[in-house]
């Protein structure tokens, strides 16, 4: 009996081990998810209760969303937001339009057509964009794109136009590696019975792959416009914000974080300014939301 209680005391050492490495796992878990949802619900709640004190305080939802004019140093002040929301929403879509063909046609070319040689070249350099800070790219859209647009169409060179080509530049890394994976995962069998079916390379493509990848592939998409839409210091480098609507791709506009960022430092805390600026910082953060939900959408009809 003794030499059996030897021989099992070790097993049970083992097994009490296990035992709390499994709670202080548990515990660790537990403590992670509630400063999780401690953190975001601390930032809902601080943005959203400092950006509806403008609306408390007799500013009208509808004239704030919808107003042309942002002069917060009249008398009274007057927060019309609706440049700064066109700006973002029209330099991130079109940043998507430019960078979605582009995108696609790489993650095509690195898994269907030259997969060694374009998963080996064009993929690093592709990671390496990703790596690239904003404010290179705002130096970079400064002095370049901003001057070739001004020698070659009218205007300035600072618009709309160098803002959505710079943010294009900067999505384009997860377009293309969100489209590298979807397609990536495609079953090897939908292809295989193509070919059978006597359908050729290009075919398959356009016929086979690309429709049964696009949730995958509008999921990239969709991440390209938040990421374009929450874009600060390069666009606020080449779009020359100002606080009105632009009437060609060639103006001067503004984005909803560029004013923020612009602003937000120059205003006392409390102030009217101070409180608009936080309603515009609510607006950002809802759309950012809105986008959220529109890719777990597409993910769910991916899985389907």
């Amino acid at each position: 009996m003794k030499e059996r209680v030897t021989l099992d005391h070790p097993k049970e050492k083992i097994s009490k081990q296990h035992l709390t490495e499994e709670w202080v796992g548990k515990i660790y878990t537990w403590l992670c998810i509630i400063v999780l949802i401690v953190t975001i619900f601390s930032m809902v709640y601080f943005v959203a209760s400092r950006g509806l004190t403008t609306f408390f305080r007799g500013v009208n939802v509808w004239e704030f969303i919808s107003g042309l004019r942002w002069q917060p140093d009249a008398k009274p002040p007057i927060f019309g937001a609706l440049p700064f929301i066109f700006g973002s929403f029209s330099t991130s879509i079109m940043a998507a339009l430019i960078a979605a063909p582009l995108g696609f046609c790489a993650a095509i070319f690195m898994t269907e057509i030259m997969p060694k040689y374009g998963r080996r070249y064009l993929q690093p350099v592709i990671e390496l964009l990703a790596g690239i800070p904003s404010v290179v790219y705002g130096f970079v859209g400064l002095s370049i794109i901003v001057p070739f647009l001004r020698d070659t169409f009218p205007g300035q060179g600072l618009g709309l136009a160098a803002g959505a080509i710079v943010l294009s530049i900067m999505i384009l890394p997860t377009i293309t590696t969100i489209a590298t994976d979807a397609l990536s995962a495609l079953p090897g069998g939908l292809k295989e019975g193509s070919y059978a079916l006597g359908a050729t390379r290009w075919q398959t493509i356009y016929r086979i792959v690309l429709p049964t990848t696009f949730p995958a592939l509008m999921t990239g998409v969709v991440l390209g416009i938040s990421r374009a839409f929450g874009e600060a210091l390069a666009v606020q480098m080449v779009i020359g914000n100002a606080p009105f609507l632009p009437r060609s791709l060639f103006d001067s506009t503004s984005t909803l974080t560029s004013v923020i960022t612009l602003s937000m430092g120059n205003t006392v805390m409390n102030s009217p300014h101070n409180n608009a600026l936080w309603s515009l910082a609510l607006i950002l953060m809802l759309m950012t939301f809105v986008f959220v939900f529109i890719v777990r959408w597409l993910e769910r009809r991916t899985k389907i």
